[in-house]
């Protein structure tokens, strides 16, 4: 007597790849001239890695910066200070060259609200 054959029935569908899943995006014409450019330039091997390098740079540089040490936040000041000292402006008064080093040192007030790494003021 035979054994019954099975048979494996195919599912619908396109065949799964093992690969990561597909994302898909609209380009605009101008953005798809521009990416096929910068992969020409990198050697990427299609468009599809060319956006996955773009993506991951872009992700990588978006990340916050690491926050300093006190220690390396004052010596990197201090240099600073140094450097200030050396190009300031001999003809100004001491108290308007203080004012002016501060000033650059710490940045003006517009961009300091706006730093992620710095702890915000409280009022």
């Amino acid at each position: 007597m035979k054994s019954p054959v099975r048979v494996k029935r195919k599912k619908r569908g396109r065949p799964a790849t093992g690969q990561d899943p597909v994302s898909a995006i609209r380009l605009s014409v101008e953005l798809t001239r521009l990416i096929d450019g910068w992969a020409a330039r990198h050697k990427a091997a299609s468009r599809s890695e060319a956006i996955r390098q773009l993506v991951e740079m872009g992700l990588a540089g978006a990340q916050p910066a690491e926050r300093r040490s006190a220690k390396t936040a004052a010596r990197a000041s201090r240099m600073a200070g140094r450097q200030i000292d050396k190009i300031g402006d001999p003809s100004a008064s001491p108290q308007e060259r203080r004012v002016r080093k501060r000033r650059l040192l710490k940045g003006p007030s517009e961009f300091r609200d706006m730093r992620g790494d710095q702890p915000k003021l409280k009022t």
